[in-house]
């Protein structure tokens, strides 16, 4: 996990940036659209089935804003953990703020398929809201929960990956259980989790390198 903390300058950064930009200009151009409503369509289709529709959901919900930050704020208040739950909440602001911005240029809908799985007892939370945007929590692209869920799993998985790496690992899971979930309660385009994907990669790199996220293990394991 060590190779996944980076610099601004950085040749990963680059990439990163100039991959989350093609796929930005694929979807704003509508060059994804076929694939996109394919996939929808498909997950359409397999809703239904009580167990995986509360799974899913439940996952989903997990991936609010609010919970997130809830959890950041718990993380925060522990003395050995202060500094990864600093790096937390700064990048959980940071993400949502800036993926309702990018919603905003590229201004895409979500999916038009209402989910018609098993009732959960709370109602679906939508994405990050785009600001000034017309389309406000209709906007789609990219994922505001995929890329907190993405960060979460890179800045815990790091914190991890010295003592337990497997478990760092496994931590990465849930980035891709988030996906997965807003995929099948119809809020989002495989596109859309794509680019969140990427932009929670991206965020969680550099932030991590800029509060020096690494020393965790110098306090920790010196000595």
């Amino acid at each position: 996990m060590q190779g996944w903390i980076f610099e601004m300058r950085s040749r990963s950064f680059v990439l990163l940036v100039a991959l989350f930009m093609t796929v930005t200009a694929l979807v704003y151009g509508q060059a994804t659209a076929g694939i996109d409503e394919a996939v929808q369509a498909a997950i359409y289709d397999s809703t239904g089935d009580p167990a995986l529709d509360w799974i899913m959901q439940f996952v989903t919900e997990t991936g609010d804003v609010f919970n997130m930050l809830l959890f950041g704020i718990i993380i925060l208040i522990i003395p050995k953990t202060r500094r990864i739950g600093v790096t937390l909440m700064i990048l959980i602001v940071i993400s949502t703020l800036l993926a309702g911005y990018i919603k905003c240029g590229v201004d895409r809908d979500g999916p038009a398929y209402d989910y018609e799985g098993v009732p959960f007892p709370i109602d679906i939370s939508r994405d990050t809201f785009a600001l000034f945007c017309e389309g406000s929590f209709a906007a789609s692209y990219p994922s505001g929960h995929v890329a907190r869920a993405v960060i979460f799993g890179v800045i815990l998985g790091y914190a991890l990956s010295e003592r337990f790496p497997r478990g760092a690992y496994l931590v990465m899971l849930y980035p891709v259980l988030i996906s997965a979930s807003r995929i099948y309660v119809m809020q989002h385009y495989l596109m859309d989790v794509i680019g969140g994907a990427i932009l929670g990669v991206m965020l969680a790199g550099v932030l991590a390198s800029m509060t020096h996220l690494s020393r965790i293990f110098e306090k920790r394991y010196s000595g």
